[in-house]
């Protein structure tokens, strides 16, 4: 079923479903508006009956005491007359206490026990339209509306009043106005479903021709007419519109896909591997590249010609083909011997081979030359080479600036001491020849990167190690608005390292930290020793490590930075593991990073000989 059929469809059903509601209320409002006008009616009448028995008939005492009525034939005249002038009324009774009907409009029932009927007022104010509908033709028992009559001086009951009316008489009254709101919602539903077929098909009718447009451009008929859809274009002429343009470079798109295909051929054909594809029935369907070169036939000839046509079953290559075919396994750079024939004689070429398996049942052989691909993997060794010294070289930058930003903000330091007229720059200008040395290692140290490191070790306590880093953090954090905190151990510490390489591999932590706090923040340094390890905590407050790249910030290279290099955490992994120790980190997104180094303690000599 197409989209216009079912978009009228449900269009139709719909509107149906709308107008049948409705007339359904309607009916229902009808229904229960005429059984309530029955209901009113029987009641007046009820109300009527006891100032008739009060003028015609005579009461008298039983030896109980109690008043009853007398049977009247006059009585019984004046209520028939009344039941037939109403047209819901089938019958009126009235009944002494004990049951016995003492007068009758049909004067059927005189002086026989009364049978109580079905409570009307309860039916209809108890029941849903749709049950009331029902009585009105499969309900042959009558209903009655009672009301009970007192004496007014001993307040001890009379008689009962009871009218009595049939659903078939209520029928009649009811019936035409009934079938007159049931046709009408009968035609209200035709022409409703009528109206939404109109509708859909003048509303649709555009879909129809999108529809035409979209077959003709998937049978490859791409010469579409251009829809005008004058000064106020709609929806659907828009969309026309763009089908049409859509055909059009789909006509382009087929041209440059047969540029694209006579290119492709034209690639394969200059290549330096022969692949030959073979069909279900393992014929020759295709051939490129230098197939000639390898097998010595031309590739018209061999187009056609099945596998053992091609490499007879008694060279190296026809066995292995037979037995990949059999086993139905792919083959990977197999070096094969082929066995060339030419000009009544033979020289032997080795080929690699690899042998691919298509989904469509056929077969794909590519030969290669192994001496080809030895000299491309030897150019791609050295591109990588040349790749990886060019990185590293560039990475140079990266470890050189925490130096030169240290030697910055000292210099900056020493100026304002001495514009202030404080002469005393000894401190930095220490810092200034520190950091010129780590400067000078650093360099050597990128130039021999992947040769190990000669390290100065010297026995270093804790405390003034983590107070030395807070020096040369603080100007920077300081610039940055980052509140820094220091926590050292109370007790010594000492550790053996080389002070300006592990100097570097904490600094490298530090500055990272401090890029990831550009709003401020707080950096805090923690050191303590936990039994023969001494642990030295670098805590930001910044966004945190993402969880996609936790598993490869230690990896050379690998940055999340614009102008980043890269080897800044490699290369502090490096340095930690030299020193025998270990790093890792603790990262929670949106509550900061923490990155634990472990090292080591060192024995003092009287522990050490002790020991």
């Amino acid at each position: 079923m197409t989209l216009q059929a079912r978009l009228t469809l449900w269009s139709m059903l719909v509107m149906a479903s709308i107008v049948t509601i409705v007339s359904l209320s309607d009916l229902a409002s009808a229904v229960n508006r005429q059984f309530d006008s029955a209901l009113e009616h029987g009641q007046e009448i009820l109300k009527f009956v006891p100032t008739l028995v009060s003028k015609e008939a005579k009461f008298v005492k039983a030896a109980n005491g109690v008043s009853t009525i007398e049977h009247s034939p006059v009585l019984d005249r004046m209520l028939s007359h009344l039941a037939v002038s109403s047209h819901n009324v089938d019958q009126i009774v009235v009944s002494d206490p004990s049951g016995r009907v003492v007068a009758d409009s049909y004067a059927s029932l005189l002086d026989q026990p009364y049978t109580p009927r079905a409570d009307f007022t309860a039916f209809v104010n108890g029941q849903p339209w749709w049950r009331k509908y029902w009585a009105l033709y499969h309900t042959r028992d009558p209903f009655e509306i009672s009301a009970i009559q007192r004496d007014p001086e001993t307040n001890a009951e009379t008689d009962v009043i009871h009218v009595i009316l049939l659903p078939s008489a209520i029928r009649t009254m009811v019936a035409p106005i009934l079938h007159q709101h049931a046709w009408v919602a009968i035609f209200s539903v035709v022409f409703a479903v009528l109206a939404a077929f109109v509708f859909a098909i003048i509303a649709f009718h555009p879909l129809g021709k999108l529809g035409k447009m979209l077959d003709m451009v998937a049978g490859g008929q791409y010469e579409l007419q251009q829809v005008s859809s004058g000064n106020t274009p709609d929806e659907f002429g828009i969309v026309a519109s763009k089908v049409s343009m859509l055909g059009q470079q789909l006509r382009g798109a087929q041209t440059e896909f047969s540029d694209l295909k006579g290119n492709f051929e034209r690639l394969l054909g200059e290549m330096e591997d022969a692949v030959l594809i073979f069909g279900r029935d393992r014929r020759l369907i295709a051939a490129a590249g230098g197939v000639e070169s390898y097998l010595d036939r031309p590739r018209v000839e061999l187009v056609g010609l099945t596998v053992s046509d091609v490499f007879p079953p008694g060279t190296s290559m026809g066995l292995l083909l037979s037995q990949s075919m059999q086993i139905g396994r792919p083959i990977q750079n197999r070096a094969v011997p082929l066995n060339l024939e030419k000009d009544g004689g033979g020289h032997l070429r080795i080929a690699l081979v690899s042998v691919e398996f298509l989904a469509d049942s056929g077969m794909l052989i590519r030969m290669r030359d192994p001496e080809a691909t030895r000299q491309i993997g030897k150019q791609l060794q050295t591109a990588d080479r040349l790749s990886a010294i060019s990185r590293l070289t560039s990475g140079v930058a990266h470890e050189v600036k925490n130096p030169l930003n240290a030697i910055l903000m000292h210099v900056e330091l020493a100026k304002l001491k001495l514009a202030h007229g404080d002469y005393d720059v000894t401190p930095q200008m220490d810092v200034l020849t520190s950091e010129i040395l780590r400067l000078d290692r650093v360099v050597k140290t990128f130039l021999d990167f992947t040769r190990p490191v000669q390290l100065n070790l010297v026995e270093t306590d804790l405390h003034d190690f983590v107070e030395e880093l807070a020096d040369l953090a603080r100007p920077q954090a300081s610039a940055s608005n980052i509140t820094l905190e220091v926590e050292s151990p109370k007790q010594p510490v000492t550790i053996t390292i080389d002070p300006d390489l592990f100097k570097q591999a904490v600094l490298n932590i530090v500055v990272n930290a401090i890029e990831a706090m550009p709003e401020g923040g707080t950096l805090r340094f923690s050191a303590t020793a936990r039994g023969d390890q001494a642990e030295l905590r670098i805590s930001d407050s910044g966004p945190g490590i993402p969880d996609d790249v936790r598993d490869k910030i230690y990896n050379l290279y690998f940055t999340t930075k614009e102008k980043g290099s890269g080897i800044g955490l490699s290369m502090t992994f490096r340095i930690v593991q030299l020193h025998d120790g270990t790093i890792d980190f603790e990262s929670e997104p949106g509550h900061g990073t923490t990155f634990v180094m472990k090292l080591p303690v060192t024995l003092s000599t009287d522990l050490a000989q002790a020991v």
